[in-house]
């Protein structure tokens, strides 16, 4: 059978344009590629298309926007998981209306779909405190407790996201002087993140004992699991969820009622701002591409906007003084009032 048009740009944006014009990192690729395997999936179960017969000239705005609200009736997705779909489909009728002129007014129109307002979430950190009494939970008598406890520090001290600290190898280590380790972020943009010796403790008895600190491993995954596979995104959210549950059991009243693996970040940041770090040095350790995503922090921060009305109050209000305090006899003041 002939491929059709649509075949056709798809897989050439897929295969071609996202890792090599744009070089989008392989986990945006997937993003991507997801986004149009529920598009397919939808045009046959809800449109009775057939994918092998799929036209370009079938997928018009009102399909795209029937899709959107597909995923939120049926499939329960957020607004901002919608917003995320959008933003793939608008970025393939991009790169569509240079390739074909012949459907730039299709294109035009589904580029007009607008994305919707989604709810913002405040950010959840944990305290240094906090932070600390996580930290105690794994077992270091165990070489898993070993390993989990390097895994955590290092994505605390780091302020790394879950997939870099799955793609760090041991040879993006740097554990003399001065420790730096090297992070790829989005995008494939690498980074190179300062450690303090002290912070490297761990790792470094991590690399010595897994033998990770010879040349034959530098391209090993960093952190595996049994089968010496790198460890996925589930796994480390089943490894964090574990000691926070231990943590929450120790101190109730000190952990925030639920984390995920990037409130590690979250509280690596916010620590850093606490501490009276420059906006633009915490920008460059998160990988951030604009100061104006990292002051999401400081706008968060109630402990230091405490601090700052503190510092700028002037009491103005008057004293206020009951007036029978001035008569030293409560009963006679009443008796006149």
């Amino acid at each position: 059978m002939k491929p059709t048009d649509f075949s056709k740009y798809i897989s050439d944006f897929i295969s071609r344009y996202l890792p090599h014009e744009k070089g989008l990192s392989n986990n945006t690729i997937r993003a991507y590629r997801d986004t149009f395997v529920l598009l397919l999936e939808y045009l046959q179960k809800e449109k009775c298309l057939k994918v092998e017969k799929l036209t370009l000239d079938k997928v018009t705005k009102e399909v795209v926007l029937d899709y959107l609200d597909w995923l939120q009736s049926t499939r329960s997705c957020s607004n901002a998981t919608r917003n995320a779909r959008l933003a793939a489909i608008h970025s393939f009728y991009r790169f569509l209306q240079h390739e074909s002129l012949e459907y730039l007014h299709q294109c035009q129109k589904i580029l007009s779909i607008r994305f919707k307002r989604s709810q913002h979430k405040s950010i959840t950190y944990l305290t240094i405190e906090a932070m600390k009494l996580l930290l105690e939970q794994p077992d270091t008598t165990s070489l898993k407790g070993r390993r989990d406890l390097a895994l955590m520090s290092l994505m605390y001290d780091t302020g790394a996201r879950v997939q870099e600290i799955i793609d760090l190898t041991p040879s993006m280590v740097r554990l003399d002087t001065p420790p730096v380790i090297k992070i790829i972020g989005k995008g494939n943009k690498a980074r190179v993140v300062p450690m303090l010796d002290a912070q490297t403790r761990h790792l470094k008895n991590y690399l010595k004992e897994n033998r990770l600190d010879a040349a034959f491993a530098n391209r090993y995954p960093l952190f595996f699991n049994s089968r010496k596979e790198k460890l996925t995104r589930a796994g480390i959210h089943y490894i964090v969820q574990k000691y926070y549950k231990k943590a929450k059991e120790a101190n109730k009243m000190l952990l925030p009622d639920k984390i995920s693996c990037h409130s590690l970040r979250h509280s690596k940041a916010m620590h850093l701002l606490q501490a009276g770090v420059n906006l633009v040095y915490i920008r460059d350790i998160l990988g951030h591409v604009s100061v104006q995503t990292t002051e999401i922090y400081a706008r968060a921060d109630s402990k230091q906007k405490r601090k700052a009305l503190e510092k700028a109050y002037v009491n103005i209000n008057p004293d206020e003084t009951a007036t029978w305090t001035k008569n030293e006899n409560l009963m006679m003041w009443l008796k006149k009032f």
